[in-house]
């Protein structure tokens, strides 16, 4: 497969992952008192609420642009298994087994996103391409690369 098709796919693939990520934070924002309830609901302590906001936020831009992105996949992939976990337990109720399953579809997309990279095209491709040459390119290495992004 060509190099632009792989690029574009990558990138496609980050910019759906990022925005579940992106359009969650924003919500939680938006309705603030109705997150904070529903955390509550489920015996989860509401000082987390800004914390999974933040997670959300940041870690979907960081996916987003592609900026320490195995870092930010790693971190919501835990998330994802966490809240998974956390809210969708009750496999009786239809609804919530399908979203703690739609949870780890998503969290098995971001692990696959940590083992392989965010691509050809990102920040951490531009920000490396001005430092000294070096054998392996940011995000398509191994997973040794990990501190770097």
């Amino acid at each position: 497969m060509g190099s632009s098709v792989t690029a574009a796919a990558a990138l496609a693939g980050r910019l759906l992952l990022a925005a579940i990520f992106l359009h969650e934070a924003w919500s939680k924002l938006a309705g603030y008192s109705a997150a904070l309830a529903y955390m509550q609901a489920f015996g989860v302590p509401g000082q987390l609420l800004p914390l999974a906001i933040g997670v959300e936020l940041g870690c979907g831009l960081l996916i987003l642009c592609g900026y320490h992105t195995r870092a930010a996949a790693l971190i919501l992939a835990g998330f994802c298994l966490a809240t998974a976990v956390l809210f969708h337990g009750k496999f009786g109720d239809r609804n919530q087994l399908l979203h703690f399953e739609k949870d780890l579809a998503i969290a098995g997309g971001l692990l696959v996103l940590f083992a392989h990279g965010a691509g050809a095209w990102t920040l951490d491709v531009l920000r490396s391409a001005g430092k000294t040459a070096s054998p392996q390119v940011s995000g398509h290495g191994s997973g040794a690369d990990l501190a770097a992004h």
